[in-house]
């Protein structure tokens, strides 16, 4: 396969940098119970799905794998279910985040909190934590009620 030329390359990088879309990883985990999975970090208020941004040369799987080891102590096991791709306009009109389903996992190491993750821990549907954030809720509302996801945030 022929090389892009210099001029597709500075077209390419024009548009990244006159429209730079961000990615990001999302999980709903559950637990033998059927229990969620959420996270309390430090730096936002409120629970939500354990997951974070996909680096530059990062696939959303590793991405998501990294996540969940650092946010929770977890590992995936297998290939984790792609639930949605959703646009997150509350960060910026050019936001995704692919939303996952991880159903078989194994716990790493105990969870111990950091500076950006207060809080972890495995919630009943109908006992969730105060502060859920909305979206949060919503996704969990979508997933585990008629199962199709809103494609926004």
């Amino acid at each position: 396969m022929k090389k892009p030329g210099w001029r597709t390359r500075l077209i390419h990088g024009f548009f990244l940098l006159k429209r730079p879309m961000t990615l990001g990883v999302r999980a709903i985990v559950t637990d033998d119970a059927g229990r969620v999975l959420l996270v309390r970090h430090s730096y936002v208020t409120g629970w939500h799905l354990p997951g974070g941004g996909v680096e530059r040369g990062e696939t959303a799987l590793a991405a998501l794998a990294k996540e969940l080891d650092e946010e929770t102590g977890i590992e995936p096991l297998g290939e984790p279910q792609l639930l949605a791709v959703i646009a997150n306009r509350r960060a910026s009109k050019r936001d995704h985040v692919l939303l996952y389903r991880c159903l078989e996992w194994r716990r790493l190491r105990a969870f111990e909190p950091t500076r950006e993750i207060l809080e972890t821990g495995f919630f009943a549907l109908d006992g969730l934590p105060e502060g859920v954030t909305a979206p949060t809720r919503t996704r969990l509302e979508e997933v585990f009620g008629d199962g199709r996801v809103s494609q926004f945030w």
